[in-house]
């Protein structure tokens, strides 16, 4: 009696309770739900969230990163799609007038190391000086190892630099470092017609600082003005029998 009452008593001890056994299918769950595409998902975001965090309490990302793990996070992103050092893209990816984009010296630093092209040359035409003088990329296909067919850019010259009103801004770098200016602008429009993936569209900094921003003023459509134009004619027309009735009153009040 004494060996059945201790054997009930070991079977009641190793039964889980309700909460372990709760326990036990929550976690079931979690491990199936880790197994799907959205679990997959979930924890690659808690990964990068993570390193996110861990960016954003560093001291020597910029301040544009400092303690702001949603701009950490999209770095972190843009640097998995470029194959480059997050932190590298953090220090040359900046924000210029709400619009973000890439500095142009790692603009041609990430065309020189995607191994697609030969390194970036640059071809100046014109005196230094004049408004003819002007600069253009070339560069080849890596599988090109003959150099057969060059990749020509566009020819950037001051002309079109002070046509472009990009001369004219307030210290502006091209009245300063004409050369400089040029190489860059000519690197941005090569990069932008052989392989813009590279920058995934962003403009660089240089062309965002040139560029003359404006208020926006929304111009209404064809329909809307028509609309408009005989709700302001019918206005008017109901103004004008409304003057001729107060005429009438007045001119029946006096014969009266």
């Amino acid at each position: 009696m004494q060996i059945n009452e201790a054997a009930a008593q070991q079977q009641e001890t190793l039964q889980p309770t309700p909460t372990a056994e709760l326990q036990i299918i929550q976690a079931r769950q979690a491990a199936d739900f880790a197994l799907t595409p959205v679990g997959q998902q979930v924890k690659q975001f808690e990964v990068v969230q993570r390193k996110g965090q861990m960016f954003a309490s560093s001291t020597i990302v910029p301040d544009t990163y400092r303690n702001n793990v949603g701009n950490c996070v999209i770095a972190l992103e843009m640097a998995e799609r470029m194959g480059a050092a997050p932190l590298m893209v953090m220090q040359n990816l900046y924000v210029v007038h709400g619009t973000p984009a890439f500095s142009s010296k790692f603009l041609i630093a990430s065309i020189n190391a995607s191994k697609r092209f030969s390194p970036l040359r640059y071809e100046f035409r014109g005196e230094e000086g004049t408004p003819s003088y002007g600069c253009r990329c070339v560069a080849y296909e890596i599988s090109d190892k003959e150099h057969k067919d060059p990749l020509y850019g566009d020819w950037i010259t001051i002309d079109m630099a002070n046509k472009e009103g990009w001369t004219k801004k307030a210290g502006s770098k091209w009245l300063s470092m004409p050369s400089q200016m040029l190489r860059y602008r000519a690197a941005a429009f090569w990069q932008r017609v052989y392989c813009p993936e590279i920058s995934m569209g962003l403009h660089t900094v240089e062309e965002l600082n040139d560029a003359e921003y404006v208020d926006y003023v929304e111009v209404p459509s064809s329909t809307e003005t028509k609309r408009q134009s005989h709700k302001a004619k019918a206005q008017q027309e109901a103004n004008g029998f409304l003057a001729e009735a107060k005429a009438a009153i007045a001119q029946s009040t006096k014969s009266n």
